[in-house]
């Protein structure tokens, strides 16, 4: 059964949905404003329908609004998925502040 990877990036002012195969190779994206998140993972989505891939993985990265309605038209399609994996940056304390100024 072919296979591919579904990467949605839903930042606060836009989202990005690129589907690749298994090796990483690019085989569609679409991306569009806040409110066009679901029109732009549907248009990702078709291609690869269109190129008969059955299963996906989906990676899902940041905190953005756009982030639910993209997995909601992606779990919607006829694409059957693995797993859904979150693969957003989580801080680690960060790095050391600068010194207080002395008066």
């Amino acid at each position: 059964i072919p296979k591919g990877v579904i990467h949605a990036q839903a930042s606060f002012n836009n989202t990005i949905v690129t589907v690749t195969d298994v090796w990483g190779q690019v085989i569609s994206w679409s991306s569009g404003p806040l409110f066009a998140a679901q029109i732009a993972a549907g248009n990702a989505i078709r291609v690869v329908v269109d190129q008969g891939r059955q299963r996906a993985e989906v990676m899902i990265k940041c905190p953005g609004l756009g982030r639910d309605a993209t997995l909601r038209t992606i779990r919607r399609s006829s694409i059957l998925l693995s797993f859904i994996r979150d693969v957003a940056l989580m801080p680690h304390n960060g790095c050391r502040p600068h010194k207080k100024r002395c008066m």
